[in-house]
């Protein structure tokens, strides 16, 4: 049939990925870092991802292409295990994302390799903890550290929290992450607050409760985003 369908120019698309998460049928996906429609039968013709896309890459074109199958894109979805939150599972599609350029703005990337990274939502076992550089933060000082990617996201698995809103405390959780997986070694990232110091108590508290001896530190972030500790 001859119906409105997306249509993707590969010259113009950087691979950034983001029509892929706002195409909430799953017709789209990166492949080999562009991308493509690989489900014509997935695409509604609605173009939810003709404004995400920030170099203009997407189109509507008219051509013969099979018609929207609703029924196969619900199968699709009910297919799609959750992560442990309950958030669709776009693990991998985040680890792989390349740079995109959004409105002629510095490249964005994210060093964040896994989710989720609330420590209430993470699981005990998971197989990002094999060997891994643990970060737990307060979830504050992602906004007031600028670099916060750079310097303690990249290469750590990231566990976040907020000891002062948070129901209950983090000791027992963290610790049977530090007994039951082989992590390397350990940073607290904190506020220079008071309440924040909940947090640093915690990985204190896990720390000796596992048992183990792992390397471990603690990095204090001022109220007007300077590391003073």
């Amino acid at each position: 049939m001859i119906r409105k369908i997306i249509k993707i120019d590969e010259d113009k698309c950087n691979g950034c990925g983001i029509c892929v998460d706002a195409c909430h049928e799953g017709a789209i996906e990166l492949i080999d870092g562009k991308a493509k429609l690989t489900r014509e039968d997935y695409c509604d013709g609605l173009g939810d991802c003709l404004p995400a896309c920030p170099t203009g890459a997407i189109t509507f074109e008219e051509r013969e292409a099979p018609a929207y199958n609703e029924t196969a894109v619900l199968a699709s979805k009910q297919k799609k295990a959750p992560l442990p939150c309950g958030c669709p599972g776009t693990q991998s599609r985040m680890i792989n994302r390349e740079p995109c350029e959004i409105q002629n703005t510095v490249p964005v990337t994210s060093d964040l390799s896994q989710w989720p990274v609330q420590i209430k939502l993470v699981p005990v076992n998971a197989p990002y903890f094999d060997n891994a550089n643990l970060l737990v933060a307060a979830d504050c000082t992602a906004y007031a550290y600028g670099n916060f990617h750079r310097e303690f996201i990249r290469n750590h698995i990231t566990l976040i929290g907020c000891p002062k809103l948070d129901e209950g405390d983090y000791t027992e959780k963290l610790t049977s992450i530090i007994k039951n997986n082989n992590i390397k070694s350990v940073v607290v990232v904190r506020m220079e607050v008071p309440c924040c110091g909940g947090i640093e108590q915690s990985v204190k508290n896990a720390l000796q409760a596992s048992g183990k001896f792992i390397p471990w530190r603690v990095v204090t972030i001022s109220t007007d985003g300077r590391i003073i500790e």
